[in-house]
Formats: C-alpha cells, structure tokens, sequence
C-alpha cells in the first residue's frame, strides 16, 4: 500500500504529527513504532512509573562509551520503548523551558526562521487542556492534559517554603510569564476516568483517529532504512517479525526515531558524515557531517539527607502502604498514586543572573541511580540540579550496520568546565537550602556527598561519580543556517539533499530548552505539520 506519509517512530511528536495529518488533512498515514502498542496498565497511575525504572520492558539502554572526564563510567542512558514514546514512560512533568530558548534558537537559524517564542507559543496552548490556568500563556481545549500532582507531602511543601527563605520567590506558574522561582510543577496528567491518570500521546492525540482507516500503525516493528532514490526519500524498509516489509510514501516520509536513533538510522540510510559512512561500507546518499554530532543532553547530580521523620515517600510503594495506598486511589481516587512524587523544583541562577541556568527538583525520597549501590535506602531527601544548558556537545556514531545494533553514545556530561562549575555552584546551594528552615529541622545528616566533603576538589570527583542524565538528549539532526555546515536541516525541518524527507523529533532542536522535552517535542511535531502542510509559510 501506498501512503502520503509515513512517520518512523512512534513517540510524542509522532503522535501529534501523525494525528493532526490525518484528522485535519485527510492524509494517509503509516506510522512505525519498535516497541508495543501498550505499556504496563499501572503505568497509567501516576506514581506508577517508577515500578519500571531501571528495567528495560518499555526502555532501551543506552551505554555511552566510557567517560575518562568521569573517571571511566558510562552513565545509562534509557531512551523510550513503546507507542507514544516519552509521554508513556516519563515522570510527566510539563515544562516548557524559557522565552529566551526559542529567541534564541530564531536567531542560531538566522532571525525570521519560524522558531521563537511567539511563534512557539500557539502549539503551546493549541495542544494544551490544562486544569488549572486559561490565559495567554495556557489552553484547555487541546488533546492534552495537564495539571498539578493530585497530591503533595510535607517534604514538598517545607522545600518551597526553605527556597523562598533562601531567597528563591515563589513562582505559581513555570510555563507563564517567568520560569525563575520556586514551586510546583504541573505534569501530563488529569482526572479523564475519576482518577488522577497518564495523559501520553496516545490518550492525548493519536487515540483521535485510531479508528479512522487512513491511519495505519505498525508496533513491534523496526525501521531499517530509508529509501532514497533519484535523491528523493520515497519509502521506508521495516522489520516486522522475521519479514523486511517496503512501504512507500508519496509525499514525504518523517524520521521522530529519538536522538540517538534518528541519526542512526540517517546514517544507516548513506545520510551522514561520509568518512564515518566509509567506514561502515555505506553508500553515501548525502555527506552531512552533522548526523550524530552536536547530542545536547540535560545532566543532574544530587545532594542526598536522610530525615528525622516520614516526610516523603519512603516505603510508600511496597508491603502493606502499597496496598493501603492502592485501595485508596481505586476508591477515592486521592493520595500518593496521584502523584509521581517528584512535585516541585526551583529554577534559578547560582551566579545570580535572572535568567535560570539550574531546574533544583525537590525529590521527596533517598534517589539512587543504578551507580550508587552503596547507601542504605532510608527517610530522606534529595536535592538534584539538573544544568539547564549544557556547554559541552556529544555525539552519536555507528556502532556497525547491523539495524538492531544500539549506536556509540558519547555523552560528554562535563566536556566543558563551565558546566562543572555551575554544577558544583548549585550543589553549595543546595546544601544552603537544606538548612533553611523549615527544611532545616526535618534533616537527620548528610548522606552523599557527605558534610565533610567541601573543597571543590572533592565536589568535583563527586559529581563524576554521581552525575546521571535528566533523560532529554538532543540535537543529534539540528536545524541550522545555509551557511552551517553542521546543520542537518533547514529552518522548516527539511533534510538537507534529501528532498521528501524531515525529523521531527528532539534531533531537530538546535540547542536543548531549558526544562524537560516532552512538551516543546510535541509542539515542534504540531508546528511540523504546519509546514508541511503550508498552514506556516
């Protein structure tokens, strides 16, 4: 069968893009995802996510190469696995980053490029169904849902109070007229059944149209090559089963595989660095030396204090809690399943500037990434300041031509010191503000780094140690200036050399925002569309 489109990858902005071509535009759709059509059905509840952290059912881990900034280690990196791609596997926190992102990102592309805030903000707001704010900076007509946690607990609370005492002002929304401040975040997430649920992708967009016969969606299957003939992108070949099915699209085909899989399968398809495609005996389609370069990732190290007491959530999700907890959110639809339990943050400068180079999450529990095996999990806290924008670049290369190969990651988490210096500026920070009441009196001691840990010497091996991805890498396909010769593609998401091809997905972004991606992801796969389809000019 023919398409008009086919969409490789079945994540956030897939959904949109694929939603929106065929609901508003009659178009014929094939849209391919590698994992299941369905996560875990606790997944739906909000803390329930975190039942599968670490496990690979619906996550592909990702092993950089080893860090020697890092002394060697390879922090994972999991990258979405399942229809609806981040929405569905997320902590769902709905951030949009900052005005001066997307400012900046027209003037990278050269001013007028379709890319800053103003004209961000209206797929902002058109996707949006937000329970809460209705004005200029928020909709409640979209597919998605967005609200506050269903609950909060005292850890919360004492953390946005501490942060104002510590000179941080309260802020009540993030994604409004200012990021800087302190207080809670608002996540994909709604009362859409009587209970406080997961809106992913699927629920919010795609599940539109699923009935309608223009849209075909294939799971399980792996997307091996783009097809390129007479320098025009005219199908895919996919793996479904033991069979390598050819689809062909008779407008375009559009690539939202995930950073690191979009430029694999680029470069798998003889789009690339040529020198890097000889290697691998890959014909060169079109020599683009930025595939695979320019991965811009949020990192994140933590300041980790056992409590006093139970203040957070600690226990709350085995042995008899559990089962109190679960009885309550069937029944009532209240209480700690209604939150993902990462409730609040704090965006601010450590060099005092206005503009936040810091997201401090407020983590109402002992969190231990898989590197730390050696702490007794316990009452606790965890301050973890996630460096908004990364200096360093890493980048993604191909392991071997194999489809099924994972490729070579290169994070390069402190490639500039720049980002280790404001890393160890927040973590000074952080301690400051877990001694500021009220927080102050709820701490017991400092487990990681430890209180006699003060020199930035120490600070510094400890963040090599600790430092863990915020799970947003992009930038691996970006967009740029004619005159860039690192940029993949145009200003409306073209591949440069290919005609009939684009991406969609966080490859495209040219530097990442300053917050999390799954919103600024959808609204780039709607304003997609709107080129496509010419609703943009």
């Amino acid at each position: 069968m023919e398409y008009d489109y086919i969409i490789a990858g079945g994540g956030s902005s897939a959904c949109v893009a694929a939603t929106r071509l065929v609901r508003d535009h009659g178009a014929r759709v094939l849209l391919i995802e590698r994992g299941p059509a369905h996560y875990a059905r606790i997944m739906r509840m909000p803390a329930g996510y975190m039942k599968y952290l670490g496990r690979d059912d619906f996550l592909e881990m990702h092993e950089p190469v080893p860090q020697p900034q890092l002394g060697g280690r390879a922090p994972i990196v999991p990258q979405a696995k399942v229809l609806g791609g981040g929405s569905s596997v997320n902590a769902m926190v709905y951030m949009r980053g900052q005005r001066e992102d997307y400012d900046g990102w027209d003037a990278m592309l050269g001013g007028h490029s379709g890319w800053s805030y103003g004209e961000m903000l209206p797929h902002f707001r058109a996707l949006e169904h937000n329970t809460k704010f209705n004005d200029a900076y928020h909709g409640i007509d979209g597919g998605l849902w967005v609200s506050d946690p269903g609950s909060t607990c005292k850890m919360t609370e004492a953390f946005i109070l501490a942060a104002q005492g510590a000179g941080i002002p309260y802020n009540p929304d993030f994604n409004g007229a200012r990021q800087a401040g302190v207080g809670i975040m608002q996540h994909t997430m709604g009362r859409m059944r009587g209970r406080m649920e997961r809106c992913d992708a699927v629920t919010a967009f795609l599940s539109q149209v699923m009935g309608d016969p223009r849209l075909t969606v294939v799971t399980d299957a792996l997307v091996t090559r783009i097809i390129v003939e007479k320098g025009r992108a005219v199908g895919i070949e996919y793996k479904f089963g033991n069979a390598l099915v050819t689809a062909h699209a008779a407008a375009e085909v559009l690539v939202a595989t995930g950073s690191y899989n979009t430029a694999k399968l680029l470069m798998l398809s003889g789009i690339g660095p040529a020198d890097h495609l000889a290697e691998h005996g890959v014909k060169v389609v079109a020599d683009l030396p930025g595939v695979g370069q320019s991965l811009n990732d949020h990192h994140e190290v933590p300041v980790i204090c056992s409590t006093k007491g139970a203040f957070g959530y600690f226990g709350e999700d085995t042995g008899w809690p559990m089962v109190r907890n679960g009885l309550q959110y069937l029944a009532f639809g209240t209480g700690p399943v209604t939150t993902t339990g990462i409730e609040s943050c704090a965006f601010y400068d450590p060099d005092g500037g206005e503009r936040p180079t810091i997201q401090l999450y407020c983590a109402p529990i002992v969190y231990l990434d898989r590197d730390i095996t050696t702490m007794k999990p316990t009452h606790g806290v965890t301050l973890t300041s996630c460096l908004l924008r990364p200096k360093a670049r890493g980048t993604v290369k191909l392991r071997s031509t194999d489809p099924a190969a994972r490729p070579l990651v290169d994070s390069n988490f402190f490639g500039d010191p720049d980002d280790l210096r404001l890393t160890i500026a927040s973590l000074r920070f952080a301690r400051e503000l877990l001694a500021t009441a009220p927080v102050g009196a709820m701490i017991h001691d400092e487990m990681l780094p430890g209180a006699g840990k003060t020199s930035d010497a120490e600070l510094a091996a400890f963040c090599s140690q600790t430092v863990k991805t915020n799970y947003h890498p992009t930038g691996t396909a970006r967009m740029g200036r004619d005159d860039d010769p690192m940029a993949v593609l145009d200003t409306r998401l073209r591949v440069r050399g290919v005609d009939g091809l684009r991406v969609i997905d966080c490859s495209a972004m040219p530097a990442v925002p300053s917050g999390n991606t799954n919103a600024p992801v959808m609204a780039l796969g709607d304003r997609a569309v709107a080129f496509i389809t010419g609703e943009a000019v």
